[in-house]
């Protein structure tokens, strides 16, 4: 019976209710990149206002992808017992009230538990957003709307810049996050009226009136109704995570994860730093915000065309060759410093670096069954975390040692090199 809807989603042309559904997803990607990025559009004035090292700046940041991994990790996995609009509408709360707040911090100690709280929404909110994506899309073209609705995520953050550069120098910092923060606020009716729970959720769990709520989402569909709910599935035996690591998945699970941590790794150092290393170059603050702006301008276009291709000629070789362009940009960064094309090659940092990573997203969405579908993405994106964690810190390290911006991009390119290696090896039959 689950097959049989699943079979009608691969045959029908998509609904309304399933473009509902990835616009909000998508929606809810592009305040994900707003309250990443408000930290790093605001850094230069916060170290100005409050005379902040580059290594506090930097513990900073890494608050904020800590508290990423752990929501990852820990918050996303609970989308598969509780629904991922549940734990969509939860992740909102969290980012929308912490990023809110974060106008008001009065020292470092406070903007880094903020910036951790905020990290727990952002990071169940990209597992849950892309699970949810991938239920609801046909398996034709489920890799370009995973990527699609992550794309979201540099919208959000070329969105922020624009802003910041007119709010931070004439309001100061602390509004840029306050108008973040209510961003987030007003897409909670969205979310409740508009977007629609999982149908493998509600067959699996059978809350209270499930056949009900799945007959209206499959008439909207435009699939016949279910006469009645089918057999209850036994529970998993084991934790999710350990199904992650059972034999079927072990190999492809820990490959994957070691692609993301490489990815995430050097993603965030740039993410991170593209402003305050251009200011250190000469920039003014305003053209510093602009190198992350053009750097998310980039990433937009880079994950639309990677998902395009990638439903062409497949995900890995696809993934494979936008990490392995990024290493070689990022090695080759010295010979533009301080000429016209130095914002350019920030472009095509965010094209390849972001439309890369991302595909590994669609790669564990795809990876894993439903049962454990957000659960899989997770901690695909709790693993990168952790590599994401370590990269801004890392630089906050390097940038407060003198190196220069040149040595950095160097440093970093190794990682974007690995993962595209390891990506390419990826060894689950699930994955083209």
């Amino acid at each position: 019976m689950t097959n049989s809807f699943k079979q009608k989603i691969d045959e029908l042309p998509i609904s309304v209710l399933q473009y509902a559904t990835i616009v909000i997803c998508f929606l809810m990607n592009i305040l994900d990149g707003m309250d990443v990025m408000v930290i790093s559009y605001c850094a230069p004035a916060i170290a100005e206002s409050w005379d902040v090292s580059p290594e506090a700046l930097g513990a900073v940041f890494s608050a904020g992808l800590a508290g990423m991994t752990i929501g990852a990790l820990l918050l996303a996995p609970y989308a598969d017992q509780i629904g991922r609009k549940k734990m969509i509408l939860l992740s909102a709360l969290l980012m929308g009230g912490s990023i809110f707040l974060t106008g008001y911090s009065q020292n470092v100690g406070q903007l880094m538990l903020l910036r951790f709280i905020s990290g727990l929404g952002i990071g169940s909110m990209l597992a849950s957003t892309a699970a949810l994506t991938a239920e609801y899309t046909p398996n034709r073209s489920k890799d370009f709307w995973v990527s699609f609705v992550i794309a979201g995520y540099p919208v959000g953050a070329v969105t922020a810049g624009y802003i910041a550069s007119s709010v931070v120098p004439n309001s100061g910092w602390q509004m840029m996050f306050k108008i973040a923060g209510m961003a987030s606020f007003i897409t909670f009716p969205l979310i409740a009226l508009f977007m629609s729970e999982s149908i493998d959720f509600y067959l699996r769990k059978q809350p209270k009136m499930a056949l009900e709520k799945v007959n209206r989402i499959l008439n909207k569909l435009r699939i016949d109704a279910l006469h009645a709910l089918p057999e209850k599935p036994p529970k998993l035996i084991g934790i999710p995570v350990r199904q992650l690591l059972a034999k079927d998945y072990r190999l492809p699970t820990i490959q994957l994860w070691l692609a993301l941590f490489f990815a995430f790794g050097c993603l965030y150092f740039l993410v991170s730093w593209i402003p305050k290393l251009a200011s250190n170059a000469g920039l003014s603050m305003e053209l510093a915000i602009y190198a992350g702006t053009v750097f998310n301008m980039g990433a937009f276009f880079g994950i639309v065309i990677q998902g395009f291709i990638s439903s062409k000629i497949g995900l890995k070789k696809t993934i494979a060759a936008f990490l392995v362009v990024t290493a070689v940009l990022m090695s080759i960064f010295k010979v533009f410093i301080g000429s016209d094309w130095l914002l350019v090659i920030f472009g095509l940092l965010g094209f390849t670096i972001q439309g890369g990573f991302v595909g590994l997203y669609a790669v564990a969405a795809r990876m894993y069954p439903t049962e454990f579908r957000t659960t899989g993405v997770g901690w695909a994106i709790g693993a990168g975390r952790l590599g994401g964690v370590i990269g801004p810190a890392l630089g906050g390290i390097l940038v407060g040692m003198g190196w220069t911006m040149a040595t950095n991009f160097m440093i970093f390119a190794i990682p974007a090199l690995l993962a595209g290696v390891v990506t390419y090896y990826i060894s689950s039959k699930q994955i083209s």
